[in-house]
């Protein structure tokens, strides 16, 4: 138990090496998610708009601005976690790998890439929640944080999912922007008239929306939109460690089969 906590915490200092490393995942949480958000908050009229919280029965009504802002948070933090967990998991495939054959416990590697996402989507909910405050204040802090989280966890487990299945930065970027788009565009009332259909209850990002937005402006927690956007964001994170494993196991599999057909040493 001992040997696992320690190869454990060395996958995860890598992880976490791996993610500070990336430069331009960094440059982007900095710059993309203030400008993102300031632009919003400042360019888009105050037009008073009503959302509707299905898991509280209720509608606030929110000014237009504030609501897009809610809105181009999400995408903005949903990309850069997204981005990162892709990068970071695209780029240590190999090295997963060889780590596996050479006997390092496949557990270990993937509970380290677990911590590692809810740290930075702990941090980017974080930062993101202090830059709104400079704007505004929503009634629920912590829970406007915590729909904020959310939707950073489920973006991370997307980036996993991708990266087990594309090699392509460009690609991952690429879906990771239209997914989030569709996804956060759809539930917008600013851009979409019908934002609140029963379709939308389907979409990745709807239980962080609708809490966020609920934590703006009602003091009614929204637990079952919470518990909504934990379920997705467990369900793309664990999809993404079985690709993970599945991927590992395989290639251990054709390394022991072909063992046997070596030719041995006289």
């Amino acid at each position: 138990m001992r040997s696992w906590c320690s190869r454990f915490r060395t996958a995860l200092r890598f992880a976490l090496v791996e993610q500070a490393r990336n430069r331009l995942a960094l440059l982007m949480l900095v710059l993309f998610v203030p400008l993102w958000t300031g632009l919003a908050f400042t360019v888009v009229a105050r037009t008073p708009l009503r959302f509707r919280i299905r898991s509280v029965a209720r509608s606030v009504v929110m000014d237009g601005n504030i609501l897009l802002q809610i809105d181009g948070a999400l995408q903005a933090l949903s990309l850069v976690v997204a981005f990162m967990m892709f990068v970071a998991t695209a780029r240590s495939a190999l090295f997963d790998r060889r780590l596996v054959r050479a006997g390092y416990p496949r557990s270990a590697l993937a509970l380290a890439k677990c911590v590692s996402l809810v740290l930075v989507a702990v941090l980017v909910a974080v930062y993101t929640t202090a830059w709104m405050h400079l704007f505004w204040r929503p009634e629920q802090p912590v829970v406007f944080a915590a729909g904020m989280f959310t939707g950073a966890l489920t973006y991370g487990g997307i980036g996993i999912v991708l990266a087990a299945v594309l090699r392509s930065e460009l690609a991952g970027m690429f879906l990771a922007i239209m997914i989030s788009s569709i996804d956060l565009l759809l539930q917008n009332p600013l851009i979409n008239p019908d934002a609140d259909s029963p379709v939308v209850r389907f979409l990745p990002a709807y239980g962080a929306v609708q809490s966020s937005v609920a934590a703006g402006g009602l003091t009614v927690v929204p637990l079952s939109c919470l518990l909504l956007g934990a379920g997705w964001a467990v369900g793309m994170a664990a999809l993404g460690m079985a690709a993970f494993a599945v991927r590992t196991r395989t290639h251990h599999a054709r390394t022991a089969a072909a063992a046997p057909e070596a030719v041995p040493v006289p």
